[in-house]
């Protein structure tokens, strides 16, 4: 795809903006230094909107725009309920989990774990924190926003990756979370103008120029079998999503654990300034995921309707993440292309530099720091962060490539992430409200994650050695339910553990703004799915 001279100027403007934003942000008054406080929670300083915004851009990147948009192609509007329900998961997440977090001042998930638990869980589990983060999620992110680039804009993988990379790092490096927090509020600006823009001008081709609000009806009218949310187990796509059992029971161990333990997400609201921003923060990331499926799924079945005539033009589930370059490379004008390539380049050096500082996170002031730093000042714990991000990125760079070999990297995401979700949830969930859960049932649930999952895997997944193939999520609720077990097994039987998290009267007390936030967004949900049951 060539660009125009007005493309280029839209882009280059883009990085200027972002660059210059996270330089001012970020700056410092001669001779004062930077806190770790300053460095990985901004200092408790965000307002309600960038922590909002904040959440989205660390939640959304290329493989939602290239994945969900192929799994609108071939699944339809039934994908967008892992956007809804997480709209519904940020209200709890805001309810029930933030004013435990705030309340404990507490830097990352692990620091929590310590509190409640003891040492060992804490390392263990960073340790683990960082793996993933590292050779998954930061990898996996490199690799689809690289393969993303090279399919609709012609640029090669290994430059992709490399100036990904490079991007990301110019200003997570030197300006931390909050740098990283007010630049994802023009990311998703971006981001949300650009998808919007693209599927405008997909259902425009859709109806011959009658405008957006006509266009979806348009869509609907004619394909309606792809404006089902809920499959049966005679569908195709009943092993993705599983029933009404699936959907609404099951999903909640991976939203909750998702939304709610997860460092790169939480990091944004334990940087509130406060417990009401945090929770206004988390509503106003609510909305913003009622909007996603606009601009990530309804694109799919834009394609679906404009391709499912045509014969030369085929796409199927192992063809599908070609879906969103082909839309691109279909609709895309002068001008347009630019503001377009600006906002996938928002949704994945977004997304990255939340990884990464939440990596810089965890291994400063969860692993160095206690053993290694313990009479170690502020500003070189900083640096340890700073040094963390530059190594977690080359490693990403080096390994990216290999991704090639999985089955595509939404899957190497999925199944990688999938095999620890339920073990962790379980030591959370149980650290925050039951008071008899000990230090010992945490550690047992973290070492018994993987080998039960794996199991789960070869034997009930898609592994050789399989005898029945349960959905994915039945297996994560199986797995759910064992370690559920091991956490009551080694729980204390009279008493309750000395670390154990007492509320008081009114902690779960919420304002004004979140309650009608929550109110409407639960009214949307209900909605949307009672007219597209």
């Amino acid at each position: 795809m060539n660009f125009a001279p007005i493309d280029i100027f839209v882009f280059v403007s883009y990085i200027a903006i972002i660059i210059t934003v996270a330089l001012f942000v970020s700056r410092k008054k001669k001779g004062e230094e930077q806190t770790t406080r300053d460095y990985f929670l901004a200092g408790n300083t965000l307002p309600w909107w960038a922590i909002g915004t904040s959440l989205i851009a660390a939640n959304i990147s290329a493989e939602q725009l290239i994945g969900m948009t192929g799994n609108g192609f071939t699944m339809g509007l039934a994908i967008a309920t892992y956007e809804l329900m997480a709209a519904a998961t940020l209200i709890i997440v805001g309810k029930y989990f933030l004013p435990i977090f705030l309340e404990k001042k507490i830097y990352s998930m692990p620091n929590f774990l310590e509190m409640r638990y003891d040492g060992k869980v804490r390392s263990s589990l960073a340790i683990l924190w960082l793996v993933l983060y590292v050779f998954v999620n930061v990898t996996s992110i490199l690799y689809l926003g690289g393969v993303c680039l090279e399919e609709v804009f012609q640029i090669k993988l290994e430059y992709a990756i490399i100036g990904i990379a490079v991007f990301s790092a110019i200003y997570t490096v030197a300006g931390g979370l909050k740098a990283i927090a007010y630049t994802d509020f023009i990311q998703v600006t971006f981001l949300v103008i650009g998808g919007l823009l693209t599927t405008t001008i997909a259902l425009n081709k859709l109806t011959d120029g009658q405008g957006f609000f006509t266009g979806l009806q348009f869509l609907y009218e004619n394909n309606p079998q792809k404006f089902k949310m809920i499959f049966n187990e005679t569908s195709q796509f009943y092993s993705s999503l599983p029933g009404v059992f699936g959907v609404f029971g099951l999903m909640w161990i991976v939203n909750l654990n998702y939304w709610g333990f997860n460092q790169y997400i939480s990091q944004r609201a334990l940087a509130a300034k406060n417990l009401k921003e945090a929770q206004n923060g988390v509503i106003l990331a609510g909305f913003l995921k009622l909007l996603m499926p606009l601009i990530v799924v309804i694109p799919g079945i834009v394609a679906f309707a404009l391709l499912k005539d045509n014969t030369s033009i085929s796409f199927d589930a192992s063809t599908q993440d070609k879906v969103y370059p082909w839309l691109l490379n279909q609709f895309l004008t002068d001008g347009v292309k630019g503001l377009i390539f600006a906002a996938l380049v928002a949704a994945i050096v977004g997304s990255l530099s939340s990884k990464t500082n939440s990596i810089a996170t965890i291994f400063a002031m969860d692993v160095y720091r206690p053993f290694f730093g313990k009479n170690d000042s502020e500003q070189k714990i900083v640096l340890v962060g700073r040094i963390s991000i530059v190594v977690s990125l080359i490693i990403g760079i080096i390994f990216a490539p290999f991704i090639r070999n999985f089955s595509g990297g939404f899957q190497f995401i999925q199944e990688f992430t999938g095999f620890f979700s339920p073990g962790i949830f379980v030591i959370f969930l149980f650290g925050l409200f039951w008071k008899r859960a000990t230090a010992k049932g945490a550690l047992y649930v973290a070492i018994a994650t993987l080998p039960i999952s794996l199991v789960l895997y070869f034997f009930f997944g898609d592994g050789t050695m399989s005898v029945a193939n349960l959905p994915f999520l039945y297996r994560m609720g199986i797995s759910f339910a064992f370690l559920s077990s091991i956490m009551f097994m080694f729980g204390n039987k009279t008493e309750n553990d000395p670390k154990a998290i007492y509320f008081g009267k009114d902690l779960f007390k919420t304002g004004t703004i979140f309650n009608i936030g929550a109110a409407i967004i639960i009214l949307v949900l209900i909605v949307v799915y009672y007219t597209f049951w």
